[in-house]
């Protein structure tokens, strides 16, 4: 049973880096997927119903040792439904480009927050990297609009909240043997459940699931990929590694989700996307190479 607290051996971390980047990438065609599966249902019961399920094919991981999740795991799903909310809410009152850059800050902010609640400061080799995707990224989404408005706070403040949920999963997982399956169903279970109660409080609830198949199959695709196997890699990784060169890693976000956007959706990129994409990569090969870095 792989824990937070159990190293990786050195001969594994190229395949750590990999499964990071496996990682961005299903995060980075996530977004599609949600949007059309949003079509057919609001978006607390979406939320609701992608964690509920996730949760409950991983209950049985909370038997025996996996109870240890319990404590690290509610404070870590509380972030988590906090992330969700400010993201889904912050992208439908603010550009798709801004959405883009300001969620991206994040790996800007990882080194901060990891330098406040950890006490380490981040290596000075990683920062270049920090730079070069964070100016990539700016290319990519085709530049901010200056209106700073509501939705932007919210990216803002998910950009945040995904810094402070890396470092505080480093945190609590220091000197524990937590499960790592145990712990993504403790935090998918909060954020399902959460939803569900706030989407029920909500005037006249939520309208009964609906039986298109294409909502099923995003959703389907979201349960066992952008949160079972993402989260599960996510927490395995910065079990023995630290958070900000782990988000360096998963910056490449946003590259995956506009090359979905060409190669599935059919949209175009710019020459100055292309260059940006090229400088996320480069920022992500930065990181990997630095993969001694703790």
């Amino acid at each position: 049973m792989h824990t937070l607290s159990r190293p990786l051996p050195v001969r594994l971390l190229h395949s750590s880096d990999l499964l990071l980047l496996l990682v961005a990438m299903v995060w980075g065609t996530s977004y599609g997927i949600a949007k059309q599966a949003l079509v057919f249902y609001p978006v607390l019961g979406f939320l609701a119903a992608r964690f509920c399920i996730t949760f409950l094919l991983l209950a049985p991981q909370l038997r025996g040792a996996g109870r240890a999740a319990l404590g690290p795991g509610l404070p870590l799903g509380l972030v988590l439904l906090a992330i969700f909310l400010c993201e889904t809410y912050g992208v439908a009152h603010t550009s798709a480009s801004n959405a883009a850059f300001l969620i991206s800050l994040c790996v800007v902010l990882t080194p901060c927050v990891e330098w406040l609640l950890l006490g380490q400061r981040p290596d000075a080799r990683l920062w270049p990297a920090v730079a070069l995707s964070l100016l990539g990224t700016w290319l990519l989404s085709g530049g901010v609009e200056a209106n700073f408005n509501l939705g932007d706070g919210l990216l803002l403040a998910a950009a945040l909240l995904r810094a402070v949920q890396a470092c505080l999963t480093r945190r609590l997982s220091i000197g524990r043997e937590v499960p790592v399956l145990a712990l993504t169903a403790v935090q998918t279970g909060v954020v399902g459940f959460g939803c569900l109660l706030l989407g029920l409080l909500l005037p006249g609830g939520l309208p009964a699931l609906p039986t298109a198949p294409a909502f099923w199959a995003g959703t389907l695709y979201l349960v066992l990929f952008a949160t079972l196997f993402a989260f599960f890699v996510q927490n395995r990784a910065l079990g023995s590694s630290s958070p900000t060169r782990v988000s360096l890693l998963m910056g490449s976000e946003p590259l995956f989700g506009a090359l979905f956007a060409v190669f599935w959706l059919g949209e175009a990129l710019s020459f100055a996307a292309w260059a940006g994409g090229l400088l996320i990569v480069a920022a992500t090969l930065w990181a990997s190479l630095a993969r001694h870095l703790r």
